[in-house]
């Protein structure tokens, strides 16, 4: 059976804490991720088991309705959503690169998994809030018309639609750009500044 993820994007830090709290003792989740990220919002992600995770989300739905940016719950969630969560980011494959960038964390969290889960692509990056302003972003690899498919699929579920920023499809990414994008995708880290 494959796990769910529940992500809740709150613009209350003592409200995020406080709907956290009660998402986890509203439920036994396997996994509890929480904390601040720019600017000045709190995300409380949580996995496990369909029934578990979707009564947490509930549970921190009902906490911090008035302070809530967005949400998702994602039965089912595709394993490479959750690998490039937990911060792993693959090499690029195919000739084309696609990016889908977004207003809130939970809405590229969901267009991630629409993306992956729709068209042959792998997914290379999910980027959420931190030294963002906020923003989002996940970017796919594969043959161009795969990734055309998985940017399109990726943004058709965005609710509201206006939390697209931009959407991108590159083909044949050039080997100087897809250097630096492996190497590091924050510019400071690229230059060898400190964080």
């Amino acid at each position: 059976m494959k796990p769910a993820i529940a992500l809740l994007e709150f613009e209350s830090i003592a409200i995020g804490v406080s709907a956290g709290d009660a998402m986890v003792k509203k439920a036994p989740v396997e996994v509890t991720y929480a904390g601040t990220v720019h600017p000045g919002k709190y995300l409380v992600l949580v996995g496990g088991d369909v029934a578990c995770v979707e009564e947490a989300y509930k549970a921190g739905l009902a906490a911090g309705a008035n302070t809530l940016l967005d949400q998702i719950f994602l039965p089912g969630v595709h394993p490479q959503v959750i690998s490039t969560l937990r911060g792993a980011r693959s090499a690029m494959t195919g000739e084309a690169l696609g990016v889908v960038e977004t207003r809130t964390a939970a809405a590229t969290v969901g267009a991630a998994d629409r993306g992956v889960k729709g068209a042959d692509v792998k997914l290379l990056e999910i980027r959420l809030a931190d030294r963002l302003g906020g923003k989002a972003y996940c970017v796919f690899s594969g043959a161009v018309a795969d990734v055309e498919i998985a940017v399109d699929l990726a943004v058709a579920g965005l609710e509201p639609p206006d939390t697209l920023i931009a959407k991108v499809v590159i083909p044949q990414f050039h080997a100087e750009m897809l250097e630096n994008f492996e190497a590091a995708s924050e510019f400071h880290d690229r230059i060898g500044i400190g964080a």
